[in-house]
Formats: structure tokens, C-alpha cells, sequence
């Protein structure tokens, strides 16, 4: 079982508290087993969070024993960190736990030191400060979070969800991940500028409900060669007016959709399947092996083959195809 403490300071920000702790403490494996124990951490033994006091359960000392820590953001980021906060995240750093942060705990965060030289983000609202108080990082206000491997920062509000399910796909896979997704009605992941091997876990969720029944007709036919005449008949719209209610719904169009539906059944083929890559490209609509590769980094950012290598379970070895 993995530790994870979540870090209360004075000020926290309740919606970032309150993330992580309903987010793994969910977490469910196949078995039924829990992954995670979550542990509420901080300096004093009551924490100010605005509308409520908090009674943490957990010192400091219990940082050391994580496997993860989560950074809450504080209502004011430019108080400053107290020593005794900023010692202890080092020495965990120092013993390999692994530290991410949801919006503006990325100031806590850089104030140990451990983001300098690195790429990091926050609220949007925020980057500017955090820039000007720490030039030593490179901020990037676009993305949702990034993943330097130890270190991980994350944008504002929902993009902590975005975080907290990339941690657990990145420890348990993304079947664990899907039904803690799935579990906080969310989708895996969302659009908007990640880092390598991090691509949403399945294509953006439209915010109204007209495309839905094509949604899910396009994810269960991603092996077939569909047109944009195709997906207008199915769904008896022009080709005009399909691709608007993409664009209004999705973001996107309604091939690039496709395509990233393709990217995430190959992605799971590959975690959970020992079928070469080849055979895959087959599965997922792409009539050549080497169309498929080239796509395949376009999009994740690495190989079918280092992909596999990194996220593939121990088990998976000769285990038949089966789609997420």
C-alpha cells in the first residue's frame, strides 16, 4: 500500500484539500483492494481553511514515511512557508518521495527549491508571481500540470483531478485510473498541452449531450476507416453542421476525435495486451504499421515500443485484446 500525505497550511484552499482525499481514497484494484492510504498532514495541530478549522491527524514527521506528498494551494500564496515545512519536504525529496503540487501549492513547492531548473505550473492567475518570485523555474501557464518524474505541479481547481488521476494510471494503470475517474465523473484526462506519455485517457467529454450515442459508436468502431460522410449519416447531420457541434462540444473535430480515440485504444492494447505492435495498428484503423508509429509519437510523444516498456503491467505478457 502507498502513503499519501496531503500537506494543511494555514489558509488552505478546501476544494484543493478536499481533491486528493476523495480522489485516492477511492481507489479501487481489481481485487478490491485499496491502494492508497491518505494521510492529512500539517505544522500546527489546527489549520485555519477560512469557512472551518481543521483538526489534522497527522505532524510532519509523517511526510517522511510518503510515497507521495500532495501541496494544497493556500488562499495567500506570498506567506511565507515556515522553515520547519520547507526542511521536511526536502529531506522527503531527499528519501525519493515523490511531491506534486495543485495550484498555488506550487509556491510552497518552489520554495524549497526543488522546482529550480525545472518546468513548472499554477493557476493561471498566479504564473506571473510565481515566475517573478522564482525566475529559476520555467513557468508554463498553458498546460494543465507537468510531470518532471519526482516533481509534479499542476494548474487550479479541477486540473488537481487531472493530476491526482495521472498519479494513480502512472501507478496502477489505466484501468484502475478509469474507474476512479469514472468515480469522480470525470474523464481521464482533459486537453491542454501535457507533457510526454501523458494524453487523455479517453477524447474530451462534450459539455452537452447531443453527441453522445456518435461518441460512443466512434469508440466501439475504432478499427473500421470512417469518414466525415460516414459520421454524418450516423448521426443525421450534415457534414457542416457535424463538424460545428463537434467544435461547440468537443473542441475538436470530429476526425481528430477519432484519431485520439484510436491513440487511447492503442495505448491500452499496449498496457494490457502482449500483441505485437503491428497487430495493434490493424485494431485501432491504421492500414500501415508505420503510419500508425509516426501518429502514435506525434501524439504520446515517444514509440509504441518505449511506451509499452513503460507502462505495460507484468501481466500482461500473451493476455488477449480487450477494449477499455
Amino acid at each position: 500500500m502507498r502513503t499519501v500525505a496531503v500537506l494543511a497550511l494555514d489558509r488552505v484552499i478546501p476544494f484543493d484539500l478536499s481533491t486528493p482525499i476523495e480522489v485516492f481514497s477511492r481507489v479501487r484494484l481489481a481485487d478490491g483492494g485499496t491502494p492508497y492510504e491518505v494521510r492529512i498532514c500539517a505544522a500546527t495541530p489546527a489549520v485555519d481553511a477560512g469557512a472551518f478549522r481543521l483538526l489534522a491527524p497527522w505532524g510532519l514527521d509523517a511526510l517522511l514515511d510518503a510515497d507521495t506528498i500532495i501541496l494544497p494551494g493556500c488562499a495567500d500564496p506570498g506567506v511565507p512557508v515556515p522553515p520547519e515545512v520547507l526542511d521536511q519536504l526536502r529531506k522527503a525529496a531527499a528519501g525519493g518521495a515523490r511531491i506534486a503540487s495543485i495550484c498555488s501549492g506550487a509556491f510552497i513547492l518552489a520554495a524549497t527549491g526543488l522546482l529550480d531548473g525545472l518546468r513548472a505550473t499554477t493557476h493561471w492567475l498566479a504564473a506571473a508571481a510565481l515566475a517573478a518570485r522564482h525566475p529559476e523555474i520555467n513557468v508554463d501557464p498553458d498546460v494543465l500540470y507537468v510531470d518532471n518524474g519526482q516533481f509534479l505541479t499542476s494548474a487550479g481547481a479541477a486540473a488537481g483531478l487531472d493530476l491526482c488521476l495521472h498519479l494513480i494510471r502512472k501507478d496502477h494503470g489505466s484501468a484502475v485510473a478509469a474507474d476512479a475517474a469514472r468515480l469522480s465523473v470525470m474523464p481521464l484526462e482533459r486537453e491542454g498541452g501535457q507533457a510526454q506519455f501523458i494524453i487523455p485517457e479517453q477524447p474530451p467529454v462534450p459539455r452537452g449531450e447531443g453527441l453522445e450515442p456518435l461518441l460512443r459508436w466512434m469508440q466501439e468502431n475504432t478499427d473500421i476507416d470512417l469518414t466525415l460522410s460516414d459520421l454524418a449519416a450516423r448521426s443525421g447531420m450534415s457534414i457542416r453542421t457535424l463538424n460545428r457541434r463537434f467544435r461547440e462540444q468537443t473542441g475538436t473535430t470530429p476526425l481528430q476525435w477519432l484519431l485520439r480515440a484510436r491513440i487511447r485504444q492503442a495505448q491500452h492494447l499496449l498496457e494490457t495486451t502482449g500483441q505485437p505492435v503491428e497487430t495493434i495498428a490493424g485494431q485501432v484503423g491504421f492500414g500501415s504499421p508505420t503510419a500508425f508509429r509516426d501518429r502514435f509519437k506525434r501524439v504520446v510523444g515517444t514509440s509504441p515500443h518505449a511506451y509499452r516498456t513503460a507502462f505495460r503491467s507484468s501481466s500482461a505478457a500473451g493476455t488477449p485484446s480487450a477494449r477499455p
